[in-house]
């Protein structure tokens, strides 16, 4: 397919150019997608302001996405052109200990979409054979947005991290953070049965209000939200924690409201220049409390979050705050950061 398109552009830290470039070709063994929703992640935002990973520049980001297929390889059976497309960023290797053991997210050669591959940013994207055969492309179903679409790629991991960590019937679970990871594991862990759900924020609480929680507490005063907890919980704690934002101080909050023999679980990623944390090791120890981290989800990650959004467990709706067009990723970003929108959506056709 010839021609030109836009595609938003990180050059280096906090300098993301808007580019025409050329219609990339589909590859061999691949496809070529129109894309039509890319959302905002708070790891975009991370890395905006941080980096990408291994130092990379001149890259397209953005790795939840949903679009329409164009063109495929003739030996590409599994896609048809006009088919719509959910795609999500991970592509293991295939051979290393993890990926033979079908722990793909934790692959030794872990690449992503809007890091080592062109991602969403952009009116088009190539997939080739590796993300064909090792990444994550699953059709959308009949009916869904291709908003929800690209939404599902955020809900996968939150599946996944409840899911390994087994929130069940009768569970009490605090989540602290309120952007739209912390609302999401509200619903989940809601679907999953727990009896109590609290969530701890700071300035997105008004636009979580309506997913749920039986409570939800300003981070402003840590004691007084331990307090809190722990009265809610009869002086035990809560059966598991999640650090649904990214930051060490919260991490170490968490040990405070868990009880005896509960998870707290390191859920948001913190930049790499505040990656130390010091956890009081005494109440891991004599409170045989495990601390464990969730990061991305399996081959099926991204099939079940569409299958959630699409039976109405997670009601994606709720969570879209904002469009902007390509030109207006960096304004996107912004109002992901200030707390006015919960998922920024970008419509790389929008003028």
């Amino acid at each position: 397919m010839e021609g030109k398109m836009k595609a938003a552009v990180f050059k280096d830290i906090e300098n993301i150019v808007v580019e025409e470039r050329d219609i990339p070709e589909c590859p061999r063994d691949g496809m070529l997608v129109k894309v039509v929703a890319c959302g905002i992640c708070g790891g975009d935002v991370r890395n905006y302001h941080n980096g990408l990973k291994d130092g990379i520049k001149n890259q397209i980001m953005g790795h939840e996405i949903a679009g329409v297929v164009v063109e495929t390889d003739s030996t590409v059976t599994r896609f048809k052109p006009g088919d719509r497309v959910a795609l999500a960023p991970d592509v293991s290797c295939g051979q290393c200990w993890y990926c033979k053991r079908g722990l793909v997210n934790l692959c030794l050669s872990h690449r992503m979409l809007g890091t080592h591959f062109p991602g969403g940013y952009a009116q088009y994207i190539a997939l080739p054979s590796d993300v064909m055969h090792r990444g994550f492309i699953e059709k959308i179903p009949d009916g869904m947005s291709f908003d929800h679409a690209a939404f599902a790629e955020t809900a996968s991991a939150v599946i996944a991290c409840q899911k390994y960590n087994d929130v069940s019937l009768g569970d009490t679970v605090v989540i602290i953070g309120d952007g739209p990871v912390g609302c999401l594991h509200i619903e989940v862990a809601r679907a999953r049965g727990a009896k109590k759900v609290i969530m701890v924020g700071m300035d997105k609480l008004e636009l979580a209000e309506s997913f749920g929680a039986d409570y939800l507490f300003k981070n402003t005063d840590q004691e007084k939200v331990k307090a809190s907890v722990l009265e809610l919980t009869d002086g035990i704690g809560a059966d598991i924690v999640i650090c649904a934002v990214p930051s060490v101080a919260v991490q170490e909050q968490a040990l405070e409201m868990v009880r005896k023999r509960g998870r707290v679980v390191i859920y948001g990623g913190v930049a790499k220049t505040k990656q130390t944390t010091q956890l009081n090791s005494n109440l891991i120890h004599y409170n045989e409390i495990m601390v464990l981290g969730a990061f991305s989800y399996p081959a099926t990650g991204l099939a079940d979050a569409l299958s959630a959004i699409h039976s109405g467990k997670i009601h994606a709706e709720k969570y879209i705050s904002a469009h902007v067009p390509l030109e207006g990723v960096v304004g996107g970003m912004e109002l992901v950061s200030s707390g006015k929108a919960l998922k920024v959506i970008i419509d790389p056709w929008l003028k």
